[in-house]
């Protein structure tokens, strides 16, 4: 995929970063006035490869919100209870309820990323399961759900420094898993299959982020949040008491 994973040229930081402080704290008043009405909600997906900053795109974006209007699921290897049911079984479970913003760390996308990868389904299956994650978001979109897709956009050389920092640091270590450095080995693959699906599932329309600079990622999520949660008749309740 040729896309940037820099902010652009002349992008002032420490300007951005101002920016970003003040689209954070519209942030927070929309999000509850979001959870207040408790008409629409927000799915934020988080899609990445392994240490291009998911984890911490939501600890800083999302640090100030009402923690009872906004939920974080992580999508990890499913067990054997959900591999018994059809793949977006475990998604459904967790789409968002109204007055939520729900974020996926990771997500349905999954399905037709780490499997083709490795093998697991052929193309058929990918191309079946395009459609059915479109008629899925289809369905969040026409029950006043706002589907909101970020590819956090990383280079190879930024991973694994990010992925070598993972081994070094004592306070990172934790995050690291031995199957890390393959990933990185099998990245021509991930790619080929990450525009696969921007191309086969972008409607909504994904939002290719460049990822090498935590700053300029942060200020993207939140400038595209606050834009989102500003198109909806957001306001709060009259008393009924």
């Amino acid at each position: 995929m040729d896309f940037s994973t820099r902010a652009p040229k002349g992008m002032d930081k420490e300007k951005t970063k101002a920016e970003t402080v003040g689209l954070l704290e519209e942030l927070q008043d929309l999000q509850n006035m979001l959870y207040a009405q408790g008409r629409y909600s927000v799915l934020v997906v988080l899609q990445g490869m392994d240490a291009s900053g998911k984890d911490g795109a939501i600890k800083k974006v999302f640090n100030g919100v009402n923690p009872m209007g906004c939920s974080v699921h992580a999508f990890k290897a499913p067990t054997d209870d959900e591999k018994a049911h059809d793949f977006l079984w475990r998604v459904h479970a967790v789409a968002p309820a109204r007055g939520m913003i729900q974020i996926f760390n990771r997500s349905h996308y999954e399905e037709v990323l780490i499997t083709r990868v490795n093998k697991w389904i052929d193309d058929k299956t990918a191309k079946q399961r395009f459609q059915h994650i479109n008629h899925f978001e289809s369905l969040l979109q026409a029950n006043d759900t706002v589907v909101l897709k970020f590819f956090l956009c990383v280079s190879k050389d930024e991973q694994k420094e990010r992925l070598q920092e993972r081994m070094d640091d004592p306070t990172k270590q934790w995050k690291y898993k031995k199957d890390d450095w393959k990933v990185n080995e099998q990245w021509e693959d991930y790619m080929k299959y990450y525009e696969d699906a921007i191309r086969e599932c972008n409607d909504p329309e994904w939002l290719v982020v460049p990822a090498d600079q935590n700053w300029y990622k942060e200020y993207l999520i939140a400038k595209t949040l606050v834009t989102a949660l500003k198109k909806l008749p957001l306001a709060y309740p009259s008393q009924t008491g």
